[in-house]
């Protein structure tokens, strides 16, 4: 009886270490300039502590976020090689801010609500900062 006692007590302290991890994870966007000739926007890894969304701004220099070109969901942890299809043309020379937006405060879950400024399915951020990095188009 002590044996399950001190076991389940070892798995209620590893399951409360494993979500404050969860939420306490370096969120980062990675990607690299490239060809949007296909359609597609990429990033190589996402890192999300929450399930949300790939989201891809116009930008310019300023590095405000413009309007939504692009959005692809997004698991919570570490997701490789996530791509977005353009809902619009985008042509070379371009910047693209790719951001970290969550899945809440909508009507639906699953559905991307976001519209500039709304707070539904809004931006993530860490100590202030949007969580995403900008890359040109080729």
């Amino acid at each position: 009886m002590k044996f399950l006692m001190t076991a389940a007590a070892m798995t209620m302290s590893l399951t409360a270490t494993a979500a404050f991890a969860d939420d306490h994870m370096m969120q980062k966007v990675e990607a690299a300039d490239q060809s949007v000739a296909n359609g597609i926007v990429s990033a190589e890894s996402i890192t999300a502590a929450q399930n949300g969304w790939l989201v891809v701004h116009r930008t310019d220099e300023t590095m405000k976020p413009g309007p939504v070109v692009a959005y692809a969901p997004l698991r919570s942890g570490e997701t490789k090689d996530v791509a977005a299809i353009l809902t619009e043309e985008v042509m070379p020379g371009e910047m693209l801010m790719l951001m970290i937006h969550a899945e809440d405060g909508g009507m639906q879950t699953g559905v991307f609500e976001y519209t500039l400024g709304a707070k539904e399915d809004g931006p993530i951020r860490v100590d202030d900062k949007l969580v995403m990095t900008t890359i040109t188009a080729m």
